[in-house]
């Protein structure tokens, strides 16, 4: 027998077995290596990065892994970034040793067992029913994990739920929607008397909604597609990342944010083209068109505290926040960020703007890359302003989005900012009518003769008040 072939006294298991009816020898190593040598030729398994699970058909083991498309010889086939490639092995002796010693090893890995999944049904082209069926409980079973299964029956539902829950029944949360379940558990956590320990639990999403920005933002990161299987394999993976929450306040009354805020044509986009939603994804691209030929100026204003390297935008303003209650006073439940930052270096913007986006993670939907030096954990949120631009030059930077190079052009001001205040205001050639405040796609506030102007919304159109907690809440997340 070579050298390479010899058996290591620091193997965890190692023996004889069949493999597609030949002798072979196969090797679980301490690093997590599955390796098999087979007429000298050797191949191999990354427990930690492969293995989903294994299951005991007769003398069998069948070890049920994923390797990503452009890695070994793969068979089975599914959508996305990862294929099939299964070992079916058949020890000549201790089955059982095989079995403990591989369950011993995924177990060590710390990876979920047990998950509470939101599946929103009437989210995006209404298919994450299907999504859920064919191709992410499939994977969740092969790594043997529990789900408790909820589909959302209405608004607000998700968090609902989660603001009453056991979280100790539950290793996570997996939202199979858009982004709009995953704000709903946010907030719902937030709520919680015990929400320090509630947001311990990692949060993991599978993209079947319309817009998908966060789950974009997590694979984009490592080069995944934004994709079903994609984002199941890393939440049975386990990993995670932190990732800034925002406490959107005015007066007592609380939104907490994990995407976006925005104000002026890209809400206007966002909410308005919701008359159109029988045209599908089409819609927001063709009110948009719109928007762009018609475009409206608000008068207003912005005050914000930059992040170090960007104090030159601006003028110098003086800015008073609103004051927490005493702790006697509190309701329960998350308050937002413990931080002075009154008298600090504020700087403000003054209009007539067309749009003020604050960005949280680099995508705003899966085919838009709002803030591409947006990250998840760094204390900032990544603000875009846009004032006078002409219009031909608009629909161009329209257009850029996709590739995130619309924040190059001198007519956008592209800053991060650990706090912000916007004061919003009128049209500057209507002044009876005002605007539509928008966060993580949520109407915040609706002004004077806006889209459904008579629908209640959480805040007046009034000035509002965004400060950021560092890496508050927790995700699944692909290793990076």
């Amino acid at each position: 027998m070579e050298n390479d072939q010899m058996i290591s006294p620091t193997d965890i298991i190692t023996g004889i077995v069949y493999i597609d009816g030949e002798l072979a020898m196969l090797t679980l190593t301490p690093d997590g290596e599955l390796r098999s040598t087979e007429n000298g030729l050797r191949q191999s398994l990354s427990m930690k990065k492969d293995v989903l699970g294994f299951v005991v058909q007769g003398k069998r083991i069948r070890v049920k892994a994923v390797v990503e498309k452009d890695e070994g010889i793969c068979c089975g086939r599914f959508s996305g970034d990862f294929v099939r490639k299964d070992l079916v092995f058949e020890p000549l002796i201790d089955q059982n040793g095989w079995c403990y010693s591989l369950r011993q090893y995924l177990d060590s890995l710390g990876r979920p067992k047990r998950l509470l999944v939101f599946v929103n049904p009437f989210g995006g082209k209404k298919s994450a029913r299907e999504i859920f069926v064919k191709e992410v409980k499939p994977l969740f079973d092969d790594a043997d994990v529990q789900l408790e299964i909820q589909e959302t029956k209405y608004q607000l539902h998700a968090k609902e739920i989660v603001k009453s829950m056991d979280v100790s029944n539950y290793d996570g949360i997996v939202c199979v929607s858009g982004d709009g379940v995953l704000v709903e558990v946010v907030n719902g956590l937030l709520e919680r008397t015990d929400w320090r320990n509630a947001l311990k639990l990692p949060i993991g999403m599978v993209p079947a909604g319309t817009g998908n920005g966060m789950i974009k933002s997590l694979l984009d990161t490592v080069g995944l597609r934004c994709c079903a299987n994609s984002a199941t394999i890393s939440i049975i993976r386990g990993h995670k990342r932190s990732v800034d929450v925002a406490t959107i306040a005015q007066g007592n009354t609380k939104f907490f944010s994990v995407l976006m805020l925005a104000w002026g044509l890209i809400a206007d986009i966002d909410i308005e083209s919701e008359k159109f939603r029988w045209m599908g994804s089409a819609r927001i691209d063709f009110y948009a068109l719109q928007r762009i030929l018609c475009l409206r100026q608000y008068n207003g204003r912005i005050i914000f505290l930059p992040a170090p390297g960007f104090e030159s935008y601006g003028q110098p303003a003086s800015c008073g926040l609103y004051k927490e209650p005493t702790v006697s006073d509190k309701a329960l439940g998350y308050q937002g960020p413990d931080t002075k930052l009154e008298d600090l270096g504020w700087r403000e913007i003054n209009g007539p703007f067309v749009t003020v986006w604050l960005h949280n993670v680099p995508w705003g939907a899966e085919n838009t890359l709002t803030a591409p030096a947006a990250k998840f954990s760094d204390g900032f949120l990544d603000l875009i302003v846009l004032k006078n631009c002409p219009k031909l030059v608009l629909l161009s930077l329209m257009r850029q989005l996709s590739s995130g190079t619309h924040v190059e052009s001198p007519y956008i001001a592209y800053l991060k900012v650990k706090a912000f205040v916007l004061e919003p205001g009128s049209l500057i050639d209507e002044p009876g009518k005002e605007g539509i405040i928008d966060s993580d796609g949520e109407v915040l506030a609706r002004g004077k003769r806006t889209y459904n102007c008579d629908k209640k919304a959480l805040m007046s159109y009034e000035k509002l008040q965004v400060t950021v907690d560092q890496g508050l809440a927790t995700l699944f997340s692909p290793e990076y």
